[in-house]
């Protein structure tokens, strides 16, 4: 489909810091077979969608770089990418300064029938995405997941907060399994978005 299947990082405090400037040049992966190529989001209407957001790699010249290979990338609607899918990319970047580091997964959802295609390399345009973020280093580790339409998110973020279990069914993906069952049960049926959005709010 040439897109990535999921993404997955670990976002430290200190790397939530870095000064590195944004790269803005996007590259094709030559060592994947298939990967997009920047010319099939040219005139698409779809805007080239981070997975693992550049200002969360401004810690590392090479990260940064990295982060712009088109194997980090999906099309994503301008109102998506630049609305609610950014403000949340903000809340984890906050999170991590707070928690000292978070671990978060995301993608498409590939579960879903694929029905627009773009460029020459017919690059799969997803229906939604999803996201998953693990606080794994407080005195009670906490999780929350999020599944958001291909489009304007209609009321914000909190009406796509989900419980990890539900990301996990929509998408057919276990994330977190190697945390101990009780943990691992505990911090999937949770979702108090309320709590998680005070919290993961930059410090005055």
């Amino acid at each position: 489909l040439h897109i990535p299947n999921w993404v997955a990082w670990e976002l430290t405090r200190d790397e939530t810091e870095g000064e590195e400037p944004r790269e803005d040049k996007f590259t094709c992966d030559e060592s994947i077979p298939g990967c997009a190529d920047d010319w099939d989001y040219k005139y698409s209407g779809y805007d080239r969608g981070h997975m693992a957001p550049a200002a969360d790699m401004k810690w590392s010249e090479k990260s940064m770089k990295e982060s712009f290979i088109l194997t980090n990338i999906c099309p994503q609607a301008p109102d998506l990418n630049r609305g609610s899918w950014k403000k949340l990319e903000e809340k984890c970047r906050y999170l991590a300064q707070k928690d000292s580091a978070i671990i978060i997964i995301c993608g498409p959802v590939l579960t879903d029938p694929i029905k627009e295609y773009i460029g020459d390399s017919r690059v799969a345009v997803p229906e939604r995405f999803f996201k998953v973020i693990l606080s794994p280093y407080k005195d009670e580790p906490t999780a929350i997941g999020f599944i958001m339409p291909n489009s304007k998110v209609e009321g914000g973020m909190q009406t796509c907060a989900v419980t990890i279990d539900s990301v996990e069914t929509v998408t057919g993906h276990d994330f977190f399994h190697l945390l101990p069952t009780e943990t691992q049960e505990y911090i999937e049926t949770q979702c108090h978005f309320n709590k998680w959005s005070r919290y993961a709010t930059k410090n005055k």
